[in-house]
């Protein structure tokens, strides 16, 4: 079978470790008679600087022409002045509304042989296996009125509008039943019930639509008692679906569960994921930001980058085993000792984001 994805590097450590996210794919390639084709663009920073704006027509239409999208990271200090009328982090709103990517999923996984990584304790993160599932086109990032401006005495204003309709509440909280029937039958649902609006509508919705999954249980929980349990007591959860905002604070806080944001991959889908050979059309990226400073010096833990092509073979192209085989590779060199700067401890052997790569191109191909 021909596949077809597009691959956006963009800023920083980017570049590094979608390289060894297209060395595990091609391994998979060879292993199950796959051929995989690559149409690359530029996102974030890179692509300001070349052509003035964070994601040009081109590589959108280059994106939607293709079967899914691996993304590597945006921006860097760079570009980090809060005046520029565009920043890097425009592209990746851009190109999520654009797809209507609304759904953004990031599994967070307490592996036994991790679990003194982590700065928490050894019995907090054992048996951590959950699923956050984010809305990713609506809320705070995109609702209108957004702007600044100066009232008539000189002093500065800014709003942001945190606005949702039904429809894309409907459709986020049936991605999380959906995946919750799945799992352990269970799903949490945060907003911030007791102030917003808006998240008063969620949890009305959240309620009607659980009246068609009665196999699954429900439950509603504050965002700050969310985020507070978190840490306190991580394995009580198993599928938590939340707004754009709150999932985007809540899934960098998860990720100390892992032991690092570079373990953690993700998945932004067109769809709900359904029956055996769920395809979705989606983008697949690590929840790890650009990291400048390491870019470019074999530092980066390409892991998550990695796992988000065993999402990216699972959710888009159907191909369960393959991305078994790619979590299994992973696996596989974590218990032979091998670790990156970021998750180095004791008694292991430190490897460069290539080396990493080899390692689990080697066990994938068997």
């Amino acid at each position: 079978m021909k596949y077809h994805v597009a691959v956006l590097p963009g800023d920083g450590v980017g570049p590094d470790v979608v390289n060894e996210a297209i060395r595990a794919l091609d391994a998979v390639g060879r292993r199950f008679g796959h051929d995989f084709k690559y149409e690359f663009g530029l996102i974030g920073g890179i692509s300001i600087d070349k052509y003035g704006e964070a994601l040009t027509r081109e590589t959108l239409q280059m994106c939607s022409r293709c079967n899914a999208v691996l993304l590597g990271a945006v921006g860097g200090p760079k570009w980090d002045d809060p005046k520029a009328k565009v920043r890097p982090e425009d592209g990746l709103l851009a190109i999520r509304k654009a797809l209507d990517l609304f759904a953004n999923l990031r599994p967070v996984k307490m592996l036994p042989l991790m679990e003194n990584s982590t700065s928490l304790k050894a019995e907090i993160v054992r048996g951590v296996d959950l699923l956050v599932v984010r809305e990713l086109t609506g809320g705070l990032y995109f609702g209108k009125p957004k702007r600044r401006w100066k009232t008539k005495s000189g002093s500065r204003r800014a709003v942001d509008s945190m606005v949702y309709t039904e429809k894309e509440i409907a459709r986020i909280i049936r991605t999380g039943f959906e995946l919750a029937l799945k799992r352990r039958k269970k799903l949490t649902s945060v907003d911030k019930a007791n102030v917003l609006e808006s998240s008063r509508l969620w949890r009305q919705i959240a309620q009607e639509i659980a009246a068609e999954y009665e196999q699954v249980k429900l439950d509603h929980m504050l965002v700050d008692t969310c985020a507070m349990r978190l840490i306190q007591n991580p394995a009580y959860f198993d599928v938590i679906v939340t707004e754009n905002t709150f999932g985007d604070i809540l899934t960098d806080e998860a990720s100390l569960l892992s032991g690092s944001m570079g373990m953690l991959p993700s998945a932004s889908l067109a769809g709900i994921p359904e029956g055996k050979n769920p395809r979705a059309f989606g983008l697949y990226e690590p929840i790890h930001g650009s990291a400048p400073d390491i870019a470019g010096q074999n530092l980066a833990n390409p892991i998550a980058t990695i796992l988000s092509t065993a999402m990216m073979l699972r959710y888009s192209f159907g191909l369960g085993k393959e991305a078994a085989a790619v979590e299994s590779a992973v696996l596989n060199v974590l218990e032979d000792g091998h670790r990156t700067k970021d998750i180095m401890s004791d008694g292991m052997k430190q490897a460069g984001t290539i080396e990493m790569g080899k390692l689990i191109e080697k066990r994938i191909e068997g």
